[in-house]
């Protein structure tokens, strides 16, 4: 099941805080506004896909794409 981005939002905010990061030193390691990565990590916006592998990536983490097939 997909997650929604309330769930990547929750899944970002534990991983930055495994690092112990501030938004503030996401934002810069990122290049993302901090703005941006607040509204992510409470589950609200519509952040782009490059938005969201730019913060993936400096977390650490990883996107991948699943082909679903309808018949």
């Amino acid at each position: 099941m997909p997650m929604d981005i309330g769930e990547i939002g929750h899944k970002l905010q534990e991983r930055r805080a495994l690092f112990r990061l501030r938004q503030e030193d996401l934002a810069e390691i990122s290049g993302v506004g901090v703005r941006t990565i607040r509204q992510i990590e409470q589950g609200i916006g519509n952040p782009s896909f490059q938005t969201l592998r730019k913060l993936l990536l400096a977390l650490g983490m990883d996107v991948t794409v699943n082909i679903i097939h309808k018949e």
